[in-house]
């Protein structure tokens, strides 16, 4: 059996030949040249067997690029890192939140709007040159699980009723001139069709192609401060707990690390990575 023919087995659990040319674009993505990404094709193509899953492939992929070059390792990681920001989606909305805030909006995470027949709780309430969004966030903490079309049934519904209170939504947020639905993951194909014929703005890891959520943040830097190599998963969860969530967020408030017990050596370390990513 050739190697291009063997199949993988993704977090789904669906079959997909491998394709050595996706693997070598995501590589590709994390910074790396010509030289490494081959010597890592190299490598995979040795220790590739049929029925390898994609989580076996990144382990691999992601181990040889933090030994050769961590920050790269960093961005390598990007997918799994929005995972790790769980395990409740608050962190998730707060992350999608300070990425609008970097792109000139005004925002509110967790605001209650008011409806024609209810109120909501609305996971981000956005503004920018007089416009008003409104922003749900889905977030799922596992793998392989899509954002299917009740997703945005349901959020389109909410966004009928805070779009029809009249009076009542004026006076809390002003009428909303857009609704966002926002996943981690992926949208189902009868997602997009309902999004787009509805007028939802629907986005996603890899949606819509050009301006999905791994394509902001690397065009802009505003990685997640779970990508880092250098800090632990506790040292995470308390930056993420108070609101650190983003890389540049960090270098502003370094003093966290201080708070953390972070020795002056290993502070300088964990600043130059997470400098070098929002440098991108």
């Amino acid at each position: 059996m050739a190697k291009e023919d063997f199949f993988i087995v993704k977090a789904s659990g669906d079959k997909v030949l491998f394709s050595e040319e996706k693997l070598r674009s995501s590589l590709k993505r994390s910074g790396a040249d010509s030289k490494l990404i081959s010597q890592i094709l190299s490598l995979v193509r040795e220790e590739l067997y049929d029925g390898i899953t994609t989580k076996e492939l990144y382990n691999r992929a992601y181990s040889y690029l933090k030994r050769k070059k961590p920050v790269y390792a960093s961005k390598y990681k990007l997918k799994k890192a929005i995972y790790e920001l769980g395990p409740t989606g608050f962190p998730f909305e707060r992350f999608i939140g300070a990425i609008l805030m970097y792109s000139g909006y005004k925002i509110q995470v967790g605001k209650n709007v008011s409806g024609k027949c209810v109120s909501h709780e609305i996971d981000v309430v956005a503004e920018k040159n007089g416009a008003i969004l409104i922003i749900e966030c889905k977030f799922h903490g596992e793998q392989g699980r899509n954002c299917n079309v009740k997703i945005p049934l349901y959020i389109y519904s909410r966004y009928l009723d805070i779009k029809n209170a009249g009076d009542n939504a004026i006076s809390n947020i002003g009428e909303p001139d857009d609704c966002w639905v926002v996943t981690n993951t992926r949208f189902t194909k009868d997602a997009i069709v309902y999004g787009n014929c509805t007028g939802l703005y629907l986005l996603s890891w890899d949606y819509p192609k050009g301006n999905s959520i791994k394509e902001r943040i690397d065009r802009l830097g505003l990685y997640p401060i779970t990508v880092s190599t250098l800090l632990t998963k506790r040292e995470k969860q308390f930056l993420l707990s108070r609101d650190v969530v983003l890389c540049r967020q960090l270098l502003k408030d370094s003093f966290y690390l201080d708070h953390l017990g972070v020795s002056d050596i290993r502070k300088t370390k964990i600043l130059n990575e997470v400098g070098m990513l929002c440098k991108t």
